[in-house]
């Protein structure tokens, strides 16, 4: 049974987390109307006007999942953000890999998860979920950002679509647990942004771009590319390529 605790202000739910993780128990959410220094990936920060958007943490403590597979908890985190936003809007919402949100090109949520390995197992997982609610002006260090706001055309109760968000991890967790991993990769590829059989413009970390189709993730979260240029396929880790928006 998921347990909410409610910050009227912190610096960041994941860290408040990270630092009482062992005291708390499995499924415990942690979220707050005011994140006043919120992280994302790549070390950014992640920028929420108070009282508009969902910012929270979820708390994971799973029986067995191998460090190696670990990967599994971030597509469970970004399919119930991607199913659950596509219900309430009505509109396609798809996963930018890793674990991005997207509503076509415009990123309308982000994730921080962050995973505490013992030994060759998960020993527990803080998933970080930040989603863009009722903000509907957003500062300029976003390149492309929406809201279920925007999507919709009208406002929505944030903390009523956080809750279905956890219920639904909820479920797709214990999938993981008690049915394995397969079904829920399906899941994730069936939503992932620009897994469409086509030659998309990739970015290296040295400005290099070339053309590849995406022909899989690995269950460590490698992103398989098939360049256009020679057929080969490549793996990737996260940071060493990104998409293009253009």
């Amino acid at each position: 049974m998921t347990q909410y605790i409610k910050l009227l202000q912190v610096d960041s739910t994941n860290n408040y987390l990270l630092q009482r993780a062992h005291e708390m128990s499995d499924q415990t959410v942690v979220y707050t109307p005011c994140q006043t220094a919120g992280r994302g990936q790549k070390g950014n920060r992640w920028l929420a006007e108070p009282g508009m958007n969902a910012t929270f943490s979820y708390l994971y403590k799973p029986v067995n999942i191998p460090a190696r597979e670990q990967f599994c908890i971030s597509e469970a985190a970004a399919l119930a953000v991607a199913q659950v936003l596509s219900q309430l809007s009505g509109e396609p919402i798809t996963v930018k890999w890793p674990n991005d949100i997207y509503h076509r090109d415009r990123k309308i949520c982000g994730m921080l998860i962050e995973n505490s390995l013992q030994g060759r197992r998960v020993e527990h997982s803080i998933i970080g979920i930040g989603i863009n609610i009722n903000q509907r002006e957003f500062d300029t260090y976003a390149p492309n950002p929406t809201s279920l706001s925007l999507v919709t055309g009208r406002d929505h109760d944030v903390e009523q679509v956080m809750r279905l968000v956890c219920e639904r991890m909820e479920q797709l967790l214990a999938c993981i647990e008690n049915e394995g991993t397969q079904a829920l990769h399906s899941d994730y590829l069936s939503v992932l942004y620009r897994f469409d059989g086509q030659a998309h413009t990739f970015l290296q970390p040295d400005g290099t771009m070339f053309a590849a189709t995406i022909v899989d993730v690995a269950p460590d979260g490698m992103l398989a590319l098939r360049h256009a240029a020679d057929g080969t396929i490549h793996h990737y880790a996260f940071k060493q390529v990104a998409f293009t928006l253009s």
